[in-house]
């Protein structure tokens, strides 16, 4: 794949503006499916799920099969709507989307069109400075997820090349809600974190509504980010007309939409700079290049040949029930993040590490557990962060918040110290089991017996009879080097408190 002309990113900002819009899905967590009786896969029972073994008549296509809507995800869909700040339509109806889906059997989606079930709605995010930025809602609709394709035989996983390809049902049918901004002006050189912010609002209020698992590396909650360049004009002058968008498909972590829409405006401002134009057309994200490749020419409203579903009734959601789901909200994102600052105690720096990282889920989960706030931050901000960041995907995604609770007890019990949970911590990730299996396994418990510890602390003190002389006389400091030895010898499975308290006893030194 031949690399795109990228301008620098301060000089791409000098000469256009951006302006952003994004489109994301969130897979509702029903038991079953938006419009058939199968199993959801999005549901947490159905995760390990066989490929086309959660399928009814409706997913596959099959002549004389009738959907029927799922009331469980339309009340989701509303209590969505409700959280986005939206008006709450009296009556939506579901539309046939007509495009060659080759993973949705009959060839159509049933999505929503000219009548969602939401509209006009406004979330309110926070930049890493505290910066607060109102983005505009244009409407929240229910659909149909399609299956999975998996290309096999070619060298990069897409159907390119590949030998031939594989389609798993199983998702077909997967209640959706797509959630649409209006054009988001002014957030110029701060576009790419405005990206990664809103997304970031978009997963803690699905989390917090409890409707959805909101795992981007799963698919449960994915973004297409539309960018488009308008040149920059003096002050005082109309705004030049907007431009050419393009649209990033199903970019699937927080760090990704960050880094694609940063990639996008330096492509395209390269492109206009040079005198070309922009394709409408969307764009497939490449995590490991950090770059956006070509995928097929964006279709217009009209290309999609929309008409009302025949078979499906309009919804008609009683006041009463908007009513009752309205007042089942949990609090806002903004009003949470100040009570968790202040149920933590976190200072504005160690908050916005929390927060910056898209860790607040994870964090206020663990400490549910039963683990201090300090030591929920210390892992997930620490060494879990390093290890996301080495592998290139979201800290979330690594580790369950169970495991880190569990690892911290560890160590608060005595059994871990601080070296040996990160090495457990690595086993966790590496799919070994819980904690205490890798312990185990590892055999990796720090020795809490003092036979071992003495033993090894008088071979180090005969092998270093000089430092003996200086504890002997008073130079307590020197059982450093002794400790360091017992510590290396006991292969870091000593608590290094216990062993200087014997070095000292030992040496004659206390």
């Amino acid at each position: 794949m031949a690399k795109d002309a990228v301008l620098d990113f301060d000089n791409a900002l000098e000469l256009f503006e951006p302006v952003l819009g994004f489109e994301v899905h969130v897979e509702l967590n029903t038991a079953t499916k938006m419009f058939s009786a199968a199993g959801n896969p999005a549901h947490a029972d159905n995760h390990d799920a066989a490929p086309n073994t959660l399928v009814a008549p409706v997913d596959m296509g099959l002549p004389g099969s009738l959907p029927v809507v799922n009331e469980t995800a339309v009340r989701y869909s509303i209590s969505l709507g409700l959280a986005l700040g939206c008006s709450i339509a009296r009556s939506s109806r579901f539309a046939r989307k007509n495009y060659f889906y080759p993973d949705l059997g009959k060839n159509y989606q049933i999505s929503q069109y000219d009548e969602p079930i939401a509209f006009e709605g406004e979330v309110q995010i926070e930049l890493s400075d505290g910066t607060v930025i109102d983005v505009p809602i244009e409407r929240a609709h229910m659909e149909e997820d399609a299956g999975k394709l998996t290309h096999v035989g070619g060298a990069t996983g897409r159907i390119q090349g590949a030998e031939y390809s594989l389609v798993d049902y199983n998702r077909a049918g997967v209640p959706l809600v797509e959630i649409v901004t209006k054009p988001i002006f002014g957030a110029d050189h701060r576009a790419p974190e405005v990206a990664k912010a809103y997304v970031a609002a978009i997963r803690d209020i699905v989390l917090a509504l409890g409707i959805s698992e909101a795992r981007m590396e799963r698919g449960n909650l994915r973004c297409d980010a539309n960018v488009s360049l308008r040149p920059r004009v003096p002050a005082g002058e109309p705004a030049a007309p907007l431009g050419t968008r393009t649209e990033t498909k199903n970019v699937n972590s927080l760090r990704s939409v960050e880094r694609a829409v940063r990639y996008e405006i330096q492509r395209q401002a390269a492109i206009l700079a040079g005198g070309g134009t922009i394709v409408q057309e969307t764009r497939h994200w490449h995590e490991d290049t950090g770059r956006t490749s070509p995928g097929r020419p964006k279709s217009d409203a009209d290309d999609y040949r929309y008409f009302p579903e025949p078979d499906l009734l309009p919804v008609v959601p009683s006041e009463e029930l908007i009513e009752e789901l309205r007042t089942a909200l949990p609090e806002a994102p903004a009003l949470r993040r100040r009570r968790l600052k202040s149920d933590w105690g976190f200072t504005d720096l160690e908050f916005q590490d929390v927060a910056n990282g898209g860790l607040l889920a994870e964090v206020e989960a663990t400490v549910a557990a039963g683990t201090s706030p300090g030591a929920a931050r210390k892992w997930w901000t620490g060494e879990v962060s390093r290890l996301a960041n080495a592998r290139g995907v979201e800290a979330s995604s690594l580790v369950a918040p169970a495991s880190i609770a569990a690892l911290q007890h560890l160590v608060d019990a005595g059994t871990l110290n601080d070296k040996l949970a990160r090495q457990v911590l690595e086993g966790v990730i590496a799919g070994e089991g819980t904690p205490q299996e890798v312990i185990d396994a590892r055999g990796l418990a720090v020795v809490s017996d003092d036979g071992p510890l003495i033993a090894a602390i008088d071979e180090a003190l005969a092998a270093q009879p000089d430092v003996l002389e200086k504890i002997r006389d008073g130079k307590v400091q020197a059982a450093g080097a002794v400790i360091g030895a017992v510590m290396k010898a006991m292969r870091g499975q000593a608590d290094a408190a216990r062993v200087r308290e014997l070095v000292l006893e030992r040496a004659g030194g206390s």
